[in-house]
């Protein structure tokens, strides 16, 4: 990724890792000692935060732009192919799982959703797997929604179309209401 990715404009549609997708709405500066720092301001779509981000830490927080179209299709592939490839154990599958959350790339993410929809379907997931399941599920749905600009439900089908083609379920958002 070179610096010229890390430039962002007023009205991008960004994802800020484990905050979801947002829109930067202001880019603006002030003056810290004798530095000038400028910030962008990022408004969190799901939670209507304001989330202020000093541009020099784009790359260290992972803010990316919302994935684009090619993308997309390659996630919706990997979802409609049948390889789940899922770990034995459930502490080396969790941290194998939260370290692919935290990439902040969408793809691993849905990476994250087949493996635990797979055992989701094969045994319970504990409480952590489950919590994981439906940050993956509301992260993919989110960000495909805003990138495509259509209703989260259009996403949900699509989804649920791809998944199904590898014999998996895709959970309902109801289904992690406690």
């Amino acid at each position: 990724m070179n610096g010229s990715d890390l430039n962002f404009h007023i009205g991008d549609k960004v994802v800020y890792p484990n905050h979801g997708v947002g829109v930067i709405e202001q880019i603006s500066s002030r003056s810290i000692g004798a530095t000038i720092e400028k910030f962008y301001l990022l408004n969190i779509k799901a939670s209507s935060l304001k989330v202020m981000v000093p541009c020099g830490n784009v790359g260290s927080v992972g803010l990316r732009r919302v994935v684009r179209n090619g993308e997309i299709q390659k996630i919706l592939d990997y979802l409609t192919d049948g390889d789940t490839g899922s770990n034995g154990d459930w502490k080396d599958r969790f941290k194998e799982n939260s370290d692919r959350m935290r990439t902040g790339s969408l793809l691993e993410v849905a990476g994250v959703l087949k493996n635990l929809i797979a055992l989701h379907q094969a045994k319970p997931l504990s409480f952590r797997e489950k919590k994981m399941l439906e940050r993956a599920r509301y992260l993919l749905v989110s960000e495909l929604a805003m990138a495509r600009d259509v209703e989260e439900t259009q996403i949900e089908d699509l989804l649920t179309k791809a998944l199904a083609k590898s014999k998996l379920r895709f959970p309902e958002a109801s289904e992690f209401q406690a």
